[in-house]
C-alpha cells in the first residue's frame, strides 16, 4: 500500500501523513487529509508544554475542550501561541 502523502496546512508542504485519524471524528479525519505525521509530532510537544503552563488535566471534561481549541488554532486558525508566561527551557 502507498504511503499517504498530504499537502500539511501547518508546514505548506507534501509530505507523508498519518497512518490513521487520530481521533473518530470531523476533526480527526480533518487532521488525517491535512496533517503531516511531522506537524502531528510537533503538535505533541507543544500540547505538552500547553498541560504544564495551563496545568491541564486530560482527563477532565473542560480541559479536553480547551486542549482541542488549541489544537483546532494550531492547525487550521491563526496558530496557537504559547501563555505569555511561558519562558522556553534554556539548552
Amino acid at each position: 500500500m502507498a504511503e499517504h502523502k498530504v499537502f500539511c496546512v501547518k508546514l505548506h508542504q507534501e509530505l507523508p501523513g498519518l497512518s490513521e485519524p487520530p481521533f473518530d471524528t470531523e476533526l480527526g479525519k480533518k487532521i488525517y487529509d491535512n496533517v503531516s505525521q511531522q506537524a502531528w509530532t510537533a503538535w505533541g510537544e507543544f500540547c505538552k508544554m500547553l498541560l504544564n503552563e495551563y496545568r491541564l488535566n486530560p482527563a477532565r471534561r473542560e480541559d479536553q475542550e480547551v486542549i482541542v481549541k488549541q489544537m483546532e488554532q494550531y492547525f487550521f486558525g491563526q496558530g496557537a501561541a504559547p501563555p505569555k508566561e511561558y519562558v522556553p527551557p534554556s539548552a
